[in-house]
């Protein structure tokens, strides 16, 4: 049987006593060990009726666990689709619904809440909890080997839901093909090896911590010290062991900010690697100052895994995202006729390569949308190529907010907000922030006569959205701004709040 993904990053690990996953309570899973434990969570999944092509939801902690159940599901052929653990139930409710998956996998603590949301579309539902969640408990007693269901390079072997500005999250469908090039080229691109130790402090529900960081290291047969969450006490403890870190804006800021944080720390460290969100000139420049590290920043999307990136050896250049990654095809056009622009000219970044999605779950209409006959995708990020082809980010064409990593759509937040006692209506924006990488900022009009309670729509907005997405700030106004079509001028808002 032949398993693109499976047989590339885990099957050769099957005889690998060498560490793989450190956890936070010292305890280490080695790669033969993770092999076997994923073929004992294949064997569970398999009972819970999973087949080939079938969807495994998952919304559970960082544990090892966790990881083993996304090389389980690879090994039964199943598409992972995993979550965020701040997602509410209404908006779990959506994801379940719309990806109709066979089983749901969540935190003990959840389990009457998504079983509830579950029976929906009468999907399982098993549970992760340290080593207490029915999942695991099950998995103890089963064989340490499992038959590899084959699955070819252009199957789905994951799918991963992404915001635009405007209407429903959209699930990327990713094939075994899309996320082995990607992970095949940026580990030669990054010189990831079975000698590096990789600081992973990243969630594992999106592109960066899980296909990024993990696929990567899976690959190199490199160790991974596997924090729960980023933690500034613990990096400080582990950098010095370790060599090489994948992190969001945050993560770094928040090391320039604790004097704990010097040049001897990082001596061992070989790359310092940043993504998910922009990376300020300043943040990069301090950074290098204090430890003679220049991060690596990067670029790319859910449907595209990575992009472009700055060289390993090379300039690294600030406020740049670097080059087109070997294999993928870049180009910068205007965004009304896709005619290619010329160097030094915004336009919107299109991408074409094995990397790119095979589509939208259940929205041809969408796929069509942004994703040409010819194979490009269009991304909605406007950009400028240099000569050379270095890659600068100007902005998006669309309202995405991205903050701490995590991708925000502002009508969500408005259609929240509108439906507020006391509100006539609301515009959601990003402003830069130093450590999130922007924040956000909802701007509100009451209704005529209204006595706006804004503790109580800070209330509503907080019940009904993940903590990630609530405004860092409500700004109440006479008017929003607007352009002679009626169109509400948010770079207008943007502007006068960017402070």
């Amino acid at each position: 049987m032949t398993n693109t993904l499976y047989d590339a990053l885990i099957a050769p690990h099957a005889n690998n006593n060498a560490p793989f996953l450190i956890a936070d309570d010292a305890s280490v899973l080695t790669y033969a060990g993770f092999v076997a434990r994923a073929a004992q969570i294949a064997h569970v999944l398999a009972e819970a009726g999973v087949t080939p092509g079938d969807r495994v939801v998952v919304q559970a902690p960082k544990l090892t666990d966790t990881i083993a159940l996304y090389a389980a599901s690879l090994q039964v052929g199943a598409v992972y689709l995993p979550l965020n653990t701040a997602y509410t139930d209404a908006e779990l409710q959506y994801f379940i619904e719309d990806a109709e998956p066979k089983l749901v996998v969540c935190d003990s603590k959840d389990e009457a809440n998504i079983t509830a949301i579950a029976q929906s579309v009468k999907a399982n539902v098993l549970t992760l909890s340290g080593n207490a969640g029915s999942l695991s408990l099950a998995a103890n007693d089963k064989p340490k080997t499992f038959e590899t269901v084959d699955r070819g390079a252009e199957d789905l072997a994951a799918l991963l839901y992404t915001s635009g500005t405007t209407g429903r999250s959209k699930g990327a469908m990713m094939s075994h093909k899309n996320l082995l090039s990607n992970a095949t080229v940026l580990t030669d691109l990054w010189r990831i090896t079975r000698e590096d130790r990789l600081l992973h402090a990243l969630p594992i529900f999106h592109t960066h911590g899980l296909f990024v960081a993990l696929n990567t290291a899976l690959l190199a047969g490199a160790d991974v010290r596997l924090m729960a969450a980023f933690d500034i006490d613990t990096v400080i403890d582990e950098l010095p062991q370790s060599t090489l870190m994948m992190g969001v804006p945050t993560f770094y800021t928040r090391l320039l900010d604790d004097d704990r944080f010097t040049p001897e720390l990082t001596q061992n460290m070989r790359l310092f690697i940043s993504g998910s969100a922009p990376l300020l000139a300043e943040t990069h420049q301090a950074f290098e100052a204090r430890t003679g590290h220049r991060i690596l920043e990067r670029y790319g999307m859910t449907e595209t895994n990575m992009i472009t990136s700055n060289p390993y050896a090379g300039d690294r250049v600030a406020g740049t995202v670097g080059y087109a990654l070997p294999g993928t095809e870049v180009k910068v056009t205007n965004p009304e006729t896709g005619e290619a622009l010329p160097m030094g000219e915004i336009g919107m970044i299109e991408v074409r390569g094995d990397n790119v999605f095979q589509g939208y779950w259940n929205m041809p209409e969408k796929t069509a949308e942004e994703l040409r006959d010819n194979g490009f995708f269009l991304t909605g990020d406007l950009a400028i190529e240099a000569e050379d082809g270095r890659i600068s980010i100007v902005g998006r064409a669309k309202d995405l907010i991205i903050s701490g990593g995590y991708n925000i759509y502002p009508k969500e937040i408005e259609d929240v907000i509108n439906d507020a006692h006391g509100v006539e209506e609301s515009a959601v924006f990003g402003v830069p922030h130093a450590d999130f990488g922007e924040s956000v900022i909802a701007a509100i009009v009451a209704q005529p006569g209204a006595d706006l309670n804004v503790e109580a729509l800070k209330s509503k907005v907080d019940a009904s959205l993940a903590r990630f997405k609530h405004p860092r700030e409500y700004v109440v106004m006479d008017a929003l701004p607007r352009n002679t079509m009626g169109k509400v001028q948010k770079n207008v808002l943007r502007q006068s709040h960017g402070a």
